[in-house]
């Protein structure tokens, strides 16, 4: 029989950590090895499990990455940190012959750039998506298709009022698909002029014009709108709960384990 892919979860007490822990214990084919948070979180050394709100582990959350990794010998390492930590933390993966699935969002293409030459040259696979969610996915694939006979777009994303990073991974990576369907987006009809800076969005890929908002009570959501002369196409994606992200993240585990280079956006993989 084959055996289960060992997981060890990094920010394994954020929201979207506990629900990977949780996913990962529950799920056939997995083995929740070790967790990993910051050195000052004050659940370390207390059962993960019982910090996720599911039966004991035997897994002491951990504050040391290089430990962990040491003792533990993961196949996998599932990353969902901040921004200024997510490179080292899959430098030291990649280092150490840990495939890489990553989930932190608001890596710049530099850091994008330099993960894809370390996991070339340790052999070692990494997937990076801006999300999990197979509806997301497939929004941003349906709005690649619809692009060829639209060409007017703006991006409206919606996230809670804790995320860091504006605008959102989704956003980008769905604008860097449309372009791949349509270079460039058509301008302002009229030079505009801001009342409020920044009232008309950032200009993403391709002039695509990207909203964001950031509210309590939301989780992730976007819509895409696309015109043409008298009509709109509008796609939208709503996530409710964290566990919309899952079957995903899964996903993502189970394919990395036979990659040896980096793949960017869970697209290129369903």
């Amino acid at each position: 029989m084959p055996k289960d892919i060992k997981v060890l979860v990094c920010g394994a007490t954020g929201k979207m950590g506990k629900a990977v822990v949780r996913a990962v214990d529950a799920a056939a084919g997995f083995k929740l090895i070790s967790a990993v948070d910051r050195i000052d979180n004050p659940n370390i050394g207390k059962d993960i499990g019982l910090v996720c709100g599911i039966d004991e582990t035997g897994i002491k959350l951990s504050g040391n990455l290089k430990e962990a990794i040491s003792k533990s010998h993961p196949d996998v390492m599932v990353d969902f940190t901040m921004p200024e930590i997510v490179f080292v933390n899959a430098e030291i993966a990649l280092k150490a012959g840990v495939r890489v699935v990553i989930g932190t969002t608001g890596m710049s293409k530099d850091d994008i750039s330099e993960l894809t030459k370390l996991s070339k040259q340790n052999s070692t696979g990494v997937i990076v998506a801006p999300n999990f969610a197979i509806g997301a996915i497939l929004m941003m694939k349906f709005a690649r298709d619809a692009s060829k006979y639209f060409a007017h777009a703006e991006i409206i994303e919606y996230h809670h009022d804790k995320k860091i990073d504006a605008p959102s991974g989704t956003s980008i990576k769905s604008a860097e698909l449309m372009t791949e369907a349509r270079k460039e987006f058509g301008r302002d009809l009229l030079k505009g002029k801001e009342t409020l800076k920044g009232a008309r969005g950032a200009i993403g890929e391709g002039n695509i014009h990207i909203h964001s908002v950031r509210l309590p009570g939301l989780i992730a959501h976007q819509e895409i709108i696309l015109a043409g002369p008298g009509q709109t196409l509008t796609i939208r994606h709503d996530s409710y709960d964290r566990t919309s992200f899952m079957p995903g993240v899964l996903m993502a585990i189970k394919k990395v384990v036979d990659l040896d280079s980096l793949i960017y956006g869970l697209e290129n993989i369903i």
